[in-house]
């Protein structure tokens, strides 16, 4: 997927934003054009590029990862959630991007330079993790956002480097400042959904509850059990099944409904989603990230089933906290389920009000005004600190009980008020020496004595300094917890 937009000449000279996304499921590419839209209401936006990493690279990658990831899904789900699991904490991988994954960035980082974007949003940890790279490297000079697809955060999408993380909920933005990132680095928009622009068809009362039973973009094979089960129903319903690109599910489910006449009706992929999500009563489906997202912004509570071991039961679990949703666990019970809800209107309504609380349908544009009007420079973590914070995640202590060598400590840019890099107390020593100022603080300055910093200490300064010969820096300790701003 690769797509540019420019505006008009009144424009020129403002931003240049580019997109990175990988298609490895719909989610991450749905998010992407959803700040694709969202860049079309600034008007300080000049041009805009949206890029999935995975269309420019070789076959055999893109294969491995994109359609690789569905087949552990159906046959392997277990070894799906001990990948999770595995790559859950923060910072477990430091080193630099493998041998493999960095031959196929080259027609990436080919892209960027081709575009020079002052702007990069990434909605894959895959692009995240090789933009850090070259933030540090000096390789690119634009501000980048990490804009996570699932409400809960995993470890694997935390960089060494970047301008700002968006995350989905309140409670992955205070895990994050626990384990040490700064406050001013870390927001909680929501997830990227698409705007529509059409006012809300308001649900009729006077019709029977509609359900929309979704088969996802690739169309699972669950979604014929589904329908089978709520052909027992007892609670008058209609229901509209969403098939996706599977058109020989479509066919089998025809005519599993045929004998219901037309309580039924049958989709393959269509264009109509945010309309249907806006005349349902209640969604029947997997807890994706995007989908659920979506739904919430309708207002519209969901019936999961067969989520993904990993994020989408966590998913799952963030929505039936806010009482949106409730869990099918085996199919035999899916009619049942649903039909307890629609029994109880009270409750039908009570989820979709909580539906409506947990909805965030501004996510988008809140990421590009989080990111353009946020700080200039990027925050470095060091791998010490890295280390650090891994350890402290694995034994489940936060950052501000750390203490000695190993604590951490935070530089923050005196003139902007941004916090710049996260290190380990000890690497304060080197810095110290050479740029100490009578009052604590520390001036850093670049071409002083670099051959003896290490190598860690050039790459730091080179990021911080970006294109001025010096920088005035507070040194910050983590001592007391963080104060949390409005989020």
């Amino acid at each position: 997927m690769r797509r540019t937009s420019a505006r008009g000449s009144d424009t020129a000279g403002g931003e240049r934003v580019l997109i990175l996304s990988a298609g490895v499921g719909s989610g991450h590419n749905s998010a992407a054009a959803a700040v694709h839209q969202a860049c079309a209401a600034r008007a300080d936006i000049a041009e805009v590029q949206v890029l999935d990493v995975l269309d420019v690279s070789s076959v055999l990658y893109r294969t491995l990862l994109g359609k690789g990831y569905f087949v552990l899904v159906e046959g392997l789900p277990w070894l799906v959630e001990w990948g999770y699991d595995i790559s859950n904490p923060p910072f477990r991988r430091r080193g630099p991007i493998d041998p493999w994954t960095q031959v196929n960035a080259a027609p990436v980082i080919r892209a960027i330079k081709r575009f020079r974007p002052t702007a990069i949003v990434c909605t894959h940890f895959l692009p995240a993790q090789l933009l850090a790279s070259l933030l540090l490297r000096g390789v690119i000079d634009a501000k980048t956002a990490v804009v996570t697809t699932d409400y809960d955060f995993q470890g694997l999408w935390l960089t060494g480097a970047f301008h700002m993380i968006f995350v989905a909920r309140e409670e992955g933005r205070v895990e994050l400042m626990a384990l040490g990132l700064p406050p001013d680095r870390v927001a909680a928009t929501g997830i990227p959904i698409t705007k529509q622009l059409n006012p809300a068809t308001a649900r009729d009362a006077n019709e029977p509850p509609m359900l929309l039973i979704s088969a996802g973009a690739t169309g699972g094979d669950y979604a014929f059990s589904v329908v089978r089960q709520t052909m027992h129903m007892r609670s008058a319903f209609t229901a509209t099944v969403v098939c996706g690109h599977n058109d020989a599910l479509r066919q089998r489910i025809e005519q599993l409904v045929a004998p219901a006449g037309d309580r039924y009706r049958v989709l393959g992929f269509t264009a109509e989603m945010p309309q249907l999500l806006r005349r349902a009563d209640l969604f029947v489906g997997k807890p994706g990230g995007l989908s659920a997202s979506e739904c919430m912004a309708a207002g519209l509570p969901m019936v999961l089933v067969n989520p993904i071991p990993g994020q989408e039961v966590r998913n799952g679990d963030y929505l039936m906290e806010q009482g949106a949703a409730v869990r099918c666990n085996t199919a035999a019970t899916i009619g049942w389920k649903i039909d307890e809800v629609l029994r109880e209107p009270d409750r039908l309504q009570r989820m979709q009000a909580a539906a409506w609380r947990t909805g965030r349908p501004d996510a988008a544009a809140d990421v590009l005004t989080g990111l353009l009007d946020g700080p200039s420079r990027p925050l470095v973590v060091t791998r010490a600190a890295q280390r650090t914070i891994l350890a402290a995640s694995e034994q489940r202590v936060i950052a501000t009980d750390l203490t000695g060598p190993s604590s951490l400590v935070r530089l923050v840019d005196s003139a902007a008020g941004s916090t710049v890099a996260l290190l380990q107390a000890e690497e304060l020593g080197d810095l110290q020496k050479r740029y100490a100022t009578p009052n604590g603080d520390l001036v850093l300055r670049r071409g002083q004595a670099p051959l003896l910093l290490r190598w860690e200490e050039r790459r730091l300064l080179r990021a911080m300094l970006r294109g001025d010969d010096a920088l005035p820096v507070r040194v910050v300790g983590l001592s007391a917890p963080p104060r949390v701003l409005p989020g």
